[in-house]
């Protein structure tokens, strides 16, 4: 755990071994919410960061503009060139530190462990995170739906429609494969834009709800706490009495709950280097409990 330096952390290392071995030895569950803070750290830019303004002719948009079913409906084709310039940025990164420590925490686990992710970019499973245990509830940037919604199905964006540069234009080829192959609407990107609900068959709403509902130690990792549904979820923990543990080198509003909470612990670390510590402590606790 002395990886956690002291001089930046100002937490106590004491509080955080007692909520770990308290909840190893348990029989409940830790669910984990990550949000752009640990992407971050592959170098993706935070979608409210100051990267990623986008220029359609003369008007500069901020990204959560981008990012509306309005703004598809508008002008699909500047939304398609913004997200497959988002997809090249994600392809381009790598997992990181923390992204393989919560693989480890989901190995020592198994059934004990879910990870609820507000990332689109794929790198949870890609570092090799369970599908079945990874509730992606923004979507994911790698696959496509019909946006008249002809069916449910969610499948791989075409192999023909490649990553862009910025701004760069997407060919005629690719556009026509960017259109339902059953009733030739456009596709478009399975993601959550910011004028639409959450559900469970594409969002996974109930069964993070359900997943906080039995959680034992909630680690909240890298996220503003500006969306609905991990809001939700932090609040079910707490008013169930579970540990919340919240890792961001910035204050955020389940930061403030943390500190505010007797169950509660703000790590003000990056958060490869928390999660590695953690998980290196759950796999200590369990191999001495055996």
């Amino acid at each position: 755990m002395d990886k956690l330096s002291d001089a930046a952390s100002g937490f106590d290392k004491q509080r955080l071994f007692d909520f770990l071995d308290t909840f190893r030895r348990s029989k409940g569950n830790l669910t984990v919410l990550t949000g752009a803070g640990i992407s971050a750290e592959s170098g993706i830019p935070t979608f409210r960061g100051p990267e990623g303004y986008w220029t359609v002719g003369s008007q500069v948009y901020r990204p959560q503009e981008m990012a509306t079913l309005d703004m598809f409906r508008r002008d699909p084709r500047a939304v398609w060139q913004f997200y497959l310039w988002r997809l090249g940025v994600c392809r381009q990164a790598q997992p990181n530190q923390g992204h393989k420590a919560l693989v480890a925490m989901e190995k020592q686990l198994q059934a004990r462990f879910t990870l609820i992710t507000q990332n689109v970019d794929n790198l949870h499973l890609r570092a090799g995170q369970s599908l079945n245990r990874t509730y992606q509830i923004h979507g994911n940037l790698g696959y496509v739906r019909c946006s008249a919604a002809c069916c449910r199905s969610v499948t791989e964006i075409p192999p023909e429609v490649v990553p862009k540069e910025k701004n760069e234009n997407i060919s005629d080829t690719e556009w026509q494969r960017l259109h339902c192959s059953r009733c030739g609407a456009l596709l478009r990107p399975h993601v959550l834009w910011f004028d639409e609900s959450y559900d469970e068959s594409f969002y996974r709403l109930d069964s993070s709800l359900a997943a906080a509902r039995s959680t034992a130690l909630l680690i909240v990792v890298g996220t503003s706490g500006a969306t609905n549904l991990p809001t939700q979820v932090v609040a079910q923990v707490y008013r169930q009495g579970g540990f919340i543990i919240d890792i961001n080198p910035n204050d955020n509003p389940y930061g403030q709950l943390a500190q505010g909470y007797e169950r509660g612990l703000a790590i003000r670390e990056q958060s490869g280097k928390a999660l590695d510590a953690i998980a290196r402590h759950i796999e200590a606790v369990s191999l001495v409990s055996r």
